[in-house]
């Protein structure tokens, strides 16, 4: 596989990094600027609605810019805008230096993914969402783990601000010149609007989603409260669940690069039978372990599933276009439902947390069997044909 795949890789590692890496220094960053731990949690939420909101139209507005431009241009904001995170003086400022990057950070995803897509397929996209997982592994203690050996919450966005360099000069030095591609014109990537099925794949993307997070977001409350672990047991739940994430994420692009449909299937089975699972014996300490390894290894293939299901047959001159949709799709159920789950939890108990992901993934699953008339998906064939016959290195 080309190198410059794995420094894209090592950028997405770098931005999700600095995008979750904050979640362990909230406490300290609500006594340190002495606002409330729901103030806090802002700067998680309001990067995440950034994202989402942002996506489909910096994408659309930079079309015409070379895109390895573009990549090193990210990765340097995000330098810069930790090390205004690390000097912040007030919380104002600090919520700032995190919209700011936010507001880009959908242009890493959406062209590093059409690259990686355009380079080697599912394959590709999975190396570069392996950076995703390693980050969720590695990254988020990493940070956690700088500010309490330090004694200061500043080293966090110190060892984000180093990471983020380090992509920023493999981008520089690995990545070939990807100017933009003359005849993509914002009606062209528009037109894809019109496909029926481009709109179904992002409603199951939002679905999907919000089923993982729904229940999540709310994994460490139910080991605590069901499963009676405690704080130690379940940090290395959570180190296992993103352990088998990493190899799950791998097995994932290996089965999508042969059937789309059915690993598409597959795996909404698969990750509602392990909740159903976790229901029924959330209260069994050595079961859970095993059921907490599987689902690990079964989520974190979600976003590449979503990600392959809506782009398999989009031509590609609308790739960037269709992520940034995509990326606003991944956001917007991340956050609907991390707010599905906490309503279902205050309400009615946090075990009920996951009979809201079994909903929602079984309503994902009816999805995938809509289909359209032939008449559609010959035509969508047929461009995808005149998209084929470009050279693979004009086409990027």
């Amino acid at each position: 596989m080309k190198r410059s795949i794995y420094v894209l890789a090592l950028g997405a590692f770098g931005i999700i990094t600095t995008e979750f890496g904050v979640v362990g220094i909230l406490p300290t960053i609500s006594r340190q600027f002495e606002v409330s731990i729901d103030a806090a949690g802002w700067l998680l939420s309001a990067f995440a609605i950034t994202v989402a909101v942002s996506s489909p139209f910096i994408t659309s507005f930079t079309s015409k810019i070379n895109r390895k431009f573009l990549l090193c241009l990210v990765m340097s904001i995000f330098v810069l805008s930790n090390l205004i995170s690390a000097f912040s003086t007030n919380f104002t400022i600090l919520m700032i230096a995190r919209i700011l990057p936010a507001i880009l950070h959908p242009l890493f995803w959406n062209i590093s993914i059409a690259i990686a897509f355009k380079e080697k397929g599912a394959k590709g996209v999975s190396t570069v969402m392996l950076g995703l997982s390693l980050a969720t592994v590695l990254g988020i203690p990493m940070t956690t783990y700088a500010a309490d050996l330090f004694h200061d919450w500043k080293a966090s966005f110190f060892l984000s601000s180093t990471i983020s360099l380090i992509a920023f000069m493999g981008l520089l030095l690995f990545i070939p010149s990807i100017p933009a591609e003359k005849e993509k014109s914002e009606q062209s990537q528009l037109t894809i609007l019109k496909n029926p099925l481009l709109w179904i794949n992002l409603i199951s993307t939002i679905g999907t989603l919000a089923a993982m997070f729904s229940s999540y977001t709310y994994l460490t409350a139910y080991l605590e409260e069901i499963t009676r672990m405690n704080g130690a047991q379940i940090s290395i739940m959570l180190l296992l669940f993103g352990g088998m994430g990493t190899l799950g994420n791998w097995l994932m692009g290996i089965a999508l690069n042969r059937n789309v449909k059915l690993t598409t299937r597959l795996f909404l089975l698969l990750l509602i039978t392990v909740q159903i699972l976790a229901y029924i014996l959330g209260g069994a300490f050595i079961p859970m372990v095993i059921i907490v390894s599987f689902w690990g290894m079964i989520h974190t293939g979600g976003f590449l599933v979503s990600n392959i299901r809506t782009t398999q047959n989009i031509p590609h001159h609308a790739l960037e276009f269709v992520n940034s949709l995509l990326t606003s799709s991944f956001n917007i159920g991340i956050s609907l439902g991390a707010f599905l789950g906490g309503i279902v939890s205050s309400y009615y108990g946090v075990q009920h947390i996951l009979s809201v992901s079994v909903l929602l993934l079984a309503a994902t699953f009816i999805l995938s069997f809509f289909s359209f008339p032939k008449s559609i998906a010959a035509n969508e064939e047929n461009d995808d044909e005149k998209e084929l016959t470009t050279p693979a290195c004009e086409r990027i």
